[in-house]
């Protein structure tokens, strides 16, 4: 997917929006269903976690665009991730799920991915956090916040996803440049490389971390109802967007990751035996083991100043 990234910048910079362009008191709150409401409250949790989760990838790989026009747009990207996870945060308080100045308390695998990131993000290659969030994003945008609204007929939850995706469909746009950017090259050299990013020590807890997170999120929304076709549509459009290219194809870390999402949909599959471990695992895991929440997380609010 080639795409002029001045023109791409300039956009994105015309686009912006706040919480305030949304009435937040408009009709429609009703709408969610007693039935609805505790499974819908932590599904938007871990969603608005995961938009938060997503902001912190595009602050580490601003660090480490090759040009000041990705950098910029990765900047502005850190930004709107910030905002959607706000935005989600304001749609739980205006359906009763938040009280006072709350924040949802992350689930132990979002914890874990939080922690990581904290520590971790900054030292990791662009080929890893540039091939990865092009995957979320898919699974964000297509299977997750199209199952919400399909779920949900309040009008004012519409108007802020029409914003939310819009925001989304550039960050993929960029994330796919990018991905196929990072195919050019020797590829004997790639995969060298590839190999060694993947025995780093840091990225082994990472991935540690990333497995069961995804196991525990496939599961929870698999219960609340969604498709398991619409996982399998999202993982076949980043292997058809992100391979269909010569370039794209020849990223080592594109290969990678579309081959573990077709685990990860497969619920059939072998590598789920090991992972559900690791779910069971992780819900064992010492809570004064964690370190503090980072600073970074106090930026979260529904407040429509944000």
């Amino acid at each position: 997917m080639n795409i002029d990234l001045d023109k791409m910048l300039a956009k994105v910079r015309s686009s912006q929006w706040a919480l305030a362009d949304i009435d937040w008191d408009a009709p429609g709150a009703e709408l969610v269903t007693a039935e609805q409401w505790p499974k819908l409250k932590e599904f938007m949790s871990d969603l608005m976690w995961i938009e938060h989760v997503g902001a912190r990838g595009f602050a580490a790989m601003a660090k480490k665009a090759p040009n000041d026009t990705l950098k910029e747009l990765y900047v502005y990207f850190h930004a709107e991730e910030q905002r959607h996870a706000n935005t989600e945060m304001a749609l739980m308080r205006r359906w009763g799920m938040l009280d006072g100045e709350e924040i949802p308390e992350p689930n132990i695998n979002l914890r874990l991915v939080i922690e990581w990131l904290d520590q971790h993000s900054d030292d990791m290659p662009l080929e890893v956090l540039g091939s990865v969030i092009p995957m979320l994003e898919i699974a964000l945008d297509g299977a997750l916040c199209k199952f919400l609204l399909d779920t949900v007929n309040d009008p004012v939850c519409h108007q802020a996803f029409a914003r939310i995706n819009d925001d989304e469909s550039r960050h993929l746009g960029v994330g796919f440049h990018v991905l196929e950017m990072q195919g050019h090259g020797n590829l004997y050299r790639m995969a060298l490389k590839a190999v060694a990013t993947a025995l780093n020590p840091k990225l082994m807890l990472g991935i540690l971390a990333y497995l069961p997170l995804l196991n525990r999120m496939r599961d929870n929304i698999i219960t609340m109802g969604l498709k398991e076709e619409s996982l399998y549509s999202a993982m076949k459009k980043y292997e058809r967007i992100g391979g269909r290219t010569a370039a794209g194809r020849r990223n080592p870390w594109f290969q990678i990751i579309s081959r573990h999402g077709r685990l990860v949909v497969n619920r059939k599959h072998l590598y789920h035996r090991p992972v559900d471990a690791l779910v069971r695992l992780t819900d064992h895991y010492p809570r004064r083991l964690l370190r503090p929440i980072p600073t970074w997380v106090k930026q979260l609010t529904y407040k429509t100043t944000a």
